[in-house]
């Protein structure tokens, strides 16, 4: 599987993880659900963010690595 691949399946998971923490928060309205977004939920989505945007670079370091061997 290519790096690509993976940080497609990130990007998807954390997409995925968001939609059902909206649903969740429907139904979650008070302080705690607040802290509990603030202190792990924005830190994962701005984590995700940047590592998906090391693994693109990776990716294509990897394949320039590839084509000049070949």
């Amino acid at each position: 599987m290519s790096l690509g691949a993976y940080r497609t399946g990130l990007v998807l998971l954390t997409r995925d993880l968001s939609v059902r923490w909206d649903q969740t928060r429907e139904r979650w309205r008070d302080a705690q659900s607040q802290e509990f977004e603030k202190r792990f939920l924005e830190d994962l989505r701005l984590s995700v963010d940047r590592t998906a945007a090391v693994i693109e670079e990776l990716d294509k370091l990897l394949t320039r690595i590839r084509n000049d061997c070949a």
